[in-house]
């Protein structure tokens, strides 16, 4: 046995030893996973975070050939199955095994996929075969060519492969909801999962953006802990003044700008293909090359993966701010619309800056829309949060309660904050007027030549959206006076 294999078994035993008092740990959100990771390292001060990671796929299961190809075997012991046995009779193995090891059930249940701090739902098998890969670049000097195969290549592949008779828009995600965003155990889709939902490209994301990080490295800087690169990433803290415009580090709201920013520039549609070619030789199927429909549906695919992923902002689901119910049938809205409405909230006054304060502020307005207004709904079609996110109001397809004689002909966006004397955070606003208008647009919502008004515009007795906000947005693309 090796000097590695014998540290890596007294790694694993010593966290079975210890991790043996209640600590919330079967909640499956990131701060229990990395509360876990915490345990294990805390243990064995000099296991090293590649050690870690490794052990973590093999616990998981994921020693696939394809995975070895790139990033060897996890680990190889004369007494495995030995080792094997004593560690699946503890409970601590099985959180980390059901924590990691991704399926759907029949039941549209999505397991291995964790709720993080952000309010976003990320597959940790991806996020860690990510790290891993710039880990091992990093430490033993090979090369990065495994990150986008592992994060995203892979996947996205098979997936549009597996639905090449379905539309494109159907052949990625879905999203999903949580039993509870306090204690979440639960995490459910949408519809019928395919090979990509969300949640695996959240972590496929997550995972290029932190396996390139750190194989970029400075060569005098070693890399950090697995809970800090974890802590860095996810469990960050925005302050008031300009939120995300202030940070410089990479954290989980920026993962579809970064990894747009460090990914395409390489030829997409080639490392797809490559990908699969790979896929199909490690597994002796090389005959599947031979239909000529691959390159079309890979490249149909990717059409969708960038307009999904890239091109539209993250939106918060309904569901997951905790939203109730609307009252009576939703009126569905005759697309595409003419027209975009700015609004601010005014109340609450304050952006928000974390997940849990954009969410408390969504249900309040949404209370106050039902209860004080007899509305049927929250009235804005969508609501940006200083959190780097836009939360679901009445969404893409139904009549909101935005702007009065207006409402079927444009969506209502509206900002968190009142934006009388002061503007929102670039971000928040470069969100609203980039990201989710181009989302629109391409997705069918809005016309190509749409125009932007402010709510002040249309409707006499309001200020909204704000002196300040007004006066930015008369210098954007497609305001009319």
């Amino acid at each position: 046995m090796t000097v590695f294999e014998s540290f890596f078994v007294l790694a694993l035993f010593s966290f079975l030893a210890v991790y043996s008092r209640p600590t919330g740990i079967h909640l499956r959100n990131m701060d229990s996973f990395i509360q876990a990771v915490q345990q294990v390292e805390g243990s064995n001060t000099g296991l090293s975070p590649l050690a870690l990671v490794r052990a973590l796929r093999r616990t998981a299961g994921n020693d696939d050939v394809m995975t070895i190809h790139f990033l060897g075997a996890s680990y190889n012991l004369s007494d495995a199955k030995v080792l094997e046995t004593a560690i699946l009779n503890a409970s601590s193995f099985s959180f980390f095994d059901k924590a990691i090891h991704h399926i759907v059930t029949d039941h549209g249940e999505e397991r291995g996929v964790v709720l993080t701090p952000d309010g976003t739902t990320v597959a940790l098998a991806p996020l860690l075969l990510g790290i891993e890969s710039g880990l091992k670049a990093k430490m033993e000097g090979t090369t990065t060519a495994g990150i986008f195969p592992l994060t995203l290549g892979r996947t996205l592949g098979l997936s549009f492969l597996s639905l090449q008779d379905f539309p494109t828009s159907n052949r990625l995600g879905p999203n999903g909801c949580w039993d509870s965003v306090e204690r979440p155990k639960v995490f459910k889709l949408s519809r019928p999962a395919t090979l990509a939902t969300d949640a695996i490209i959240n972590g496929g994301m997550d995972g290029a953006i932190l396996g390139l990080g750190l194989s970029n490295l400075p060569a005098s800087e070693q890399p950090q802990a697995l809970s800090e690169i974890l802590k860095g990433y996810y469990s960050f803290i925005l302050h008031e003044g300009r939120g995300l415009d202030a940070v410089t580090s990479h954290v989980s709201p920026r993962r579809r700008e970064l990894s747009r920013s460090m990914l395409e520039s390489l030829d997409l549609h080639s490392q797809v293909m490559e990908t699969l070619a790979l896929v199909w030789k490690l597994e002796k199927t090389e005959w599947i090359a031979l239909d000529t429909g691959v390159g079309k549906a890979v490249k149909d695919g990717l059409l969708a993966f960038v307009h999904k992923y890239w091109d539209c902002p993250q939106i918060i689901p309904r569901c997951q701010w905790g939203a109730n119910a609307h009252r009576g049938t939703p009126i569905p809205l005759t697309l595409p619309l003419q027209f975009l409405y700015v609004h601010h909230t005014y109340e609450p006054s304050s952006p928000c800056l974390s997940f849990p304060n954009c969410s408390r502020d969504m249900r309040a307005m949404q209370k106050f829309h039902q209860e004080d207004r007899g509305w049927n709904d929250i009235g804005y079609s969508f609501v940006v949060g200083s959190d780097g996110y836009i939360y679901a109001g009445r969404g893409w397809n139904h009549l909101g309660t935005h702007t009065r004689n207006h409402n079927s002909i444009g969506y209502g966006v509206s900002i968190i904050g009142n934006y009388t004397a002061s503007l929102p955070s670039r971000h928040a606003m470069d969100l609203l007027r980039h990201r989710l208008v181009r989302c629109a647009v391409d997705g069918g919502g809005l016309v190509a030549n749409f125009t932007i008004h402010g709510h002040r515009q249309v409707v006499n007795y309001t200020t909204c959206p704000g002196d300040a906000l007004f006066s930015e947005i008369r210098s954007w693309e497609h305001f009319k006076e």
